[in-house]
Formats: C-alpha cells, structure tokens, sequence
C-alpha cells in the first residue's frame, strides 16, 4: 500500500541529519514514493538600522552560506540518489519556504528532525513546531537525541 508519492526531506545539516536522512530515505523505498530535499539559508545580516551595528561594519554572510550549502546540498543528493531537479535551496525562513515548496511540487510528506528543547531554540523559534502548524500535507518529525 502506497500511503505517499511525494517527500521531501528538509536537510538541515546538523549532527543528527544522518538520523532523518535514514528515515526519508526508508519511508520514500517502502512508499515506491519521490524523495526531494530541501535546505533553507535563514537570512542573517549581521547589522540592523533599527538596533545598530552588532559589528563595526556591515557583513552579508548569505551568499557565503549559500555556497557553502550548496555544495553540503550536492553531496546529500548523491548520498540519497536523488536527482538535482529535485534539490532544492532557498533564502528565507526555514519554516515559511519549506512549506511553500512542499505546496508547490505537491509534496504529501515532509520529514525533518525535532529536538524538542528549550532554550536558544524557544527565542529563534521552532522551524519544525512551523511546519507542522502550517503545511497542508503531512509532517514527520523525528526525534532527536541530545548527546
């Protein structure tokens, strides 16, 4: 029985992105199902007009988070077979982007990896607390360890 024909995994390259890795790739094998990955750079200027320089000078580290995330992108797809159409990566809020392309490519599955802790986490915010309040297909978080 084929409960999905589309997943994608939101990579986030973390310690424990091996652990989800694993589990998209299973859930996609046993689902006959298309597997797409996905990784979104947060936009982080380093100064602010609101607030002032946090630094002496203004510094945009997007495009050099951006070059290095395609390349951690590439390798994750070759790991995983999975084709470059299918590769995606976006600037923006990891929780707004992630599910506007599982609308957009007509994903019934996201999976990403949940620590489910306090602190700094609480402050930014839970990308996958994001999703799964906010997209329209299935979400699977899976739990993550601390060490």
């Amino acid at each position: 029985m084929q409960l999905y024909q589309h997943i994608l995994l939101a990579a986030d390259f973390s310690e424990h992105g091996k652990t989800v890795s694993a589990k998209a790739k299973q859930l996609a094998e046993q689902n006959q199902a298309r597997l797409s990955l996905i990784h979104v750079v947060d936009y982080l200027p380093i100064t602010d007009v609101t607030y002032g320089p946090i630094i002496p000078f203004d510094v945009d580290l997007t495009e050099e988070l951006v070059a290095i995330a395609e390349q951690r992108l590439a390798d994750l797809g070759q790991e995983l077979d999975v084709d470059k159409e299918r590769q995606w990566l976006e600037v923006g809020s990891p929780k707004l982007e992630i599910v506007r392309m599982a609308e957009e490519n007509d994903v019934d599955l996201i999976v990403l990896g949940s620590h489910g802790r306090g602190g700094l986490a609480v402050l930014l915010g839970s990308t996958a607390d994001g999703v799964l309040h906010h997209a329209k297909c299935d979400v699977l978080a899976v739990r993550l360890k601390d060490d």
